[in-house]
């Protein structure tokens, strides 16, 4: 059998990394935490639209319901599939390739259907 070299850290390589690991359990936490608020406060905002409390329309609602899943998308993918660690740096491009070409596609979609002059 071949002879299987071991390499043991010294105490300081040791802490630099469980600092590093706490560091990163700590981002995850912060985000985890802030889908939870992000969904809970999207459950009272509809909550408070069904009840006909004044200011909350579906024109405001809509939106803001959509701006918190955008935004909750974007944090996902970003934290929880661990794009923000190096060596993420191509496939995040082709991921944000994609949501720029999703949305330009939808902009064009929704301009062609708004401003066409056969449905005004």
């Amino acid at each position: 059998m071949a002879d299987i070299e071991i390499y043991e850290k010294t105490p300081s390589e040791v802490e630099i990394a469980r600092l590093r690991a706490r560091k990163g359990m700590r981002a995850q936490v912060i985000m985890f935490s802030m889908m939870i608020f992000l969904t809970l406060t999207s459950f009272a905002i509809v909550l408070a639209s069904n009840a006909d409390v004044i200011g909350f329309s579906k024109f405001y609602v809509i939106p803001v319901i959509l701006l918190f899943a955008a935004v909750q998308v974007g944090l996902q993918l970003y934290y929880f599939m661990h794009m923000n660690e190096k060596g993420h740096g191509i496939p995040e491009m082709f991921m944000f390739t994609g949501a720029l070409l999703a949305f330009l596609i939808v902009l064009t979609f929704v301009t062609i259907v708004w401003w066409n002059p056969l449905y005004v």
